[in-house]
């Protein structure tokens, strides 16, 4: 019987290994706390609160869907130069499995790494042991698990997607585990959010209380106070009756008091309490915990320079090339790539330059790239003598101005002799032409005549 590819019962080495997973996983276990002493005063930020926050929200969507984009290649090196092939592995970058395109399956891949700090990919073989598709697992219904020799599985809840129908504990060679910040343990990454959560805790609370206050029609709350003493039956008579006439849906109505009573504002103002400043701050954080320019997810203003490509440069090189190169680092070596053989995606949806200094860069690029292969950063076809580079005709190769100069040192070390003058022709003594060309005007003469 076989499960996930693998035979069932384990024998051998992975029998044994699979034995030395205590079944009682005991020992120490980490409280990860969203500020230091949160634990202590029972302070808890809720997961799918955090989530909530719009410049979370912003950040991981944003990063997730530029990333998955991006079409995946497979490449072979070549003679030191990688390029891109088809395999039977192929389409496997474009329907990972059934339910999902790539898009969709390298979303879901940067959302769960984002979130939860770990993606854990369940390769599901066929009859002869190759990878046939792949799903992405919730991180929540994973274990890692380490046996006392080192070896690393995972176990693996109920996933019916997955084709998972039972509790099950699979080697580390069926998961393509893929982590980010492993802060506490190399097996257990940890999300961005872990950073943000006090700003986000933050940011919600200033959003609550807004929407408290616009809700009670801008009106902050305040004391009602007498001149003289009053008993509790009074006040809480007056509390309630000002609270049901002049609060909430009726703020703003025009109250009557008698006996000297008095109104103060307490509550502080949106502008006293520089709302706007906080929330911007709250969701400046937010961005430096994910490494993504605030001006992304429309908070702060845009940079003074218009050049798309910097900026796009700027955005790749802080936020998404080391999510995009472990990617491919986890994609090598789960998928048994061996030696001049990878994946790659491809960055030109994602670095494209403005139609101005792309067709700039192309045109400078001439004498490095044929035509076709210009042509098709344009999506071009192949024409006619477009498989040929084109060089102007006065570059010469460094080897030819090298001959030349040496020839010229040459001659001007051994100068050649001056070449002897040929001799004058003596004066001809034949008339001959001469008496040809009288007979010809007699000729002519007579026939005029």
């Amino acid at each position: 019987m076989r499960v996930l590819g693998l035979p069932i019962p384990f024998t051998g080495e992975r029998r044994k290994a699979l034995n030395a997973v205590p079944a009682n996983r005991g020992g120490w276990f980490r409280i990860l706390e969203s500020f230091t002493g949160a634990w202590q005063t029972n302070t808890v930020v809720d997961f799918n609160t955090t989530l909530s926050y719009h410049a979370v929200y912003a950040c991981i969507t944003l990063i997730a869907s530029d990333i998955a984009k991006l079409r995946l290649k497979l490449i072979e090196r070549k003679r030191g130069v990688w390029t891109e092939i088809e395999s039977p592995a192929s389409p496997l970058f474009y329907k990972p499995n059934p339910i999902q395109t790539r898009i969709q399956f390298f979303e879901g891949w940067l959302l769960s790494k984002l979130t939860r700090g770990n993606t854990y990919v369940l390769k599901v073989r066929d009859a002869s042991g190759k990878v046939a598709r792949m799903y992405v697992l919730d991180p929540a219904r994973v274990t890692p698990l380490v046996s006392d020799d080192g070896q690393v599985f995972y176990q693996l809840a109920t996933d019916n997607i997955a084709g998972i129908t039972n509790d099950v504990i699979v080697p580390a060679s069926e998961i393509i585990h893929d982590r980010f910040n492993c802060l506490f343990h190399p097996l257990v990454g940890t999300s961005p959010i872990f950073a943000a959560a006090i700003a986000v805790t933050h940011g919600l609370n200033i959003q609550k209380n807004a929407s408290w206050f616009f809700g009670n029609k801008s009106q902050p709350g305040g004391i009602l106070s007498a001149p003289g003493s009053i008993s509790d039956e009074t006040a809480r008579r007056l509390k309630e009756h000002w609270e049901s006439e002049y609060s909430g849906a009726k703020a703003g109505k025009i109250a009557v008091i008698g006996d000297d009573l008095k109104f103060q504002q307490m509550a502080v103002s949106a502008q006293d309490s520089q709302l706007i400043e906080q929330l911007k701050w709250t969701a400046e954080i937010v961005c430096s915990t994910f490494h993504v320019p605030p001006y992304k997810i429309g908070v702060g203003a845009l940079p003074s320079y218009n050049n798309v490509q910097a900026l796009n440069v700027e955005y790749y090189s802080q936020a998404l090339q080391r999510l995009i190169e472990d990617i491919e680092a986890c994609l090598d070596d789960g998928l048994g790539h061996g030696p001049g053989l990878g994946v790659e995606f491809d960055l030109d949806g994602l670095l494209r330059m403005d139609s101005v200094t792309q067709m700039e860069v192309l045109e400078k690029g001439k004498s490095v790239m044929t035509l076709d292969e210009r042509r098709r950063k344009l999506d071009l076809a192949h024409i006619e003598g477009g498989d040929t580079v084109y060089l102007q005709q006065q570059d010469h190769s460094i080897e030819a101005i090298a001959a030349r100069d040496k020839l010229l040192i040459e001659q001007a070390s051994n100068p050649a002799p001056a070449p002897v003058p040929a001799p004058a022709p003596e004066p001809s003594n034949d008339n001959s032409e001469a008496e040809a060309k009288a007979a010809l005007y007699e000729i002519m003469k007579g026939l005029a005549s």
